[in-house]
């Protein structure tokens, strides 16, 4: 059980005190994933990014993911094949939900990072952070994701995460940390004394604390 999300990006800072700031990028996902990520960032002086994710939900179940849809020219889509088929879904009638989640990625786009330009990942270590891992089709987004933007190492680090979710993505990853992966897994908020929203003000106060034109540095 970890108090918040901020408790839980510094046990996290510590697992990953030997990374190198002037090689390495923090790439948070929005919004629960940037708590966490700042945490990580303060202590290693390494810059942060987002990489924007947006959950696809089982019609009448927006919390259960079929899939995962990640920013960038293209869109990247991940079917949770075996959630899908659990909820008589085909490929067909995901992507057509995954559609339907294009809007709020641009939204998120726009409040987010408005004329803020990604950070080039080519050549550099992605350290992608989330609050934690329930499924890991979000994840598996981001990861892809992270890959087509040439970054040299992607690694998953988080707080708390399933054992089924982990052993999946470490087929996906170069690397993946995890501090605690309890069974049975129900869900992430149940891992935290703690776990409000995450605002859109937390993630753009966040991401001007951290200008990565200056890698290895922070706003003073």
């Amino acid at each position: 059980m970890f108090e918040n999300r901020q408790q839980a990006g510094q046990a996290l800072a510590r697992r990953l005190d030997t990374i190198d700031p002037g090689s390495t990028v923090i790439l948070a996902l929005p919004r629960g994933g940037v708590p966490v990520a700042r945490e990580v960032c303060s202590a290693t002086g390494t810059p942060l990014d987002l990489i924007l994710v947006r959950k696809v939900g089982a019609p009448g179940h927006s919390e259960l993911a079929v899939g995962a849809l990640a920013d960038g020219p293209p869109p990247t889509l991940v079917i949770n094949r075996e959630v899908a088929a659990s909820c008589g879904l085909s490929e067909g009638d995901v992507r057509k939900l995954a559609k339907a989640e294009e809007p709020e990625l641009e939204r998120r786009r726009k409040a987010y990072l408005g004329s803020r330009r990604p950070i080039d990942l080519a050549g550099r270590t992605a350290i992608i952070v989330d609050d934690g891992i329930a499924t890991g089709a979000t994840m598996k987004a981001a990861v892809k994701a992270a890959r087509a933007r040439k970054a040299a190492l992607v690694v998953v680090a988080v707080p708390v995460a399933s054992r089924e979710a982990i052993q999946q993505l470490k087929s996906e990853a170069d690397h993946v940390i995890c501090l605690d992966a309890p069974e049975p897994f129900w869900a992430v908020g149940q891992h935290y004394a703690s776990f409000p929203q995450v605002t859109d003000e937390e993630v753009t106060e966040a991401l001007a604390a951290y200008p990565h034109d200056e890698p290895g540095k922070t706003a003073s």
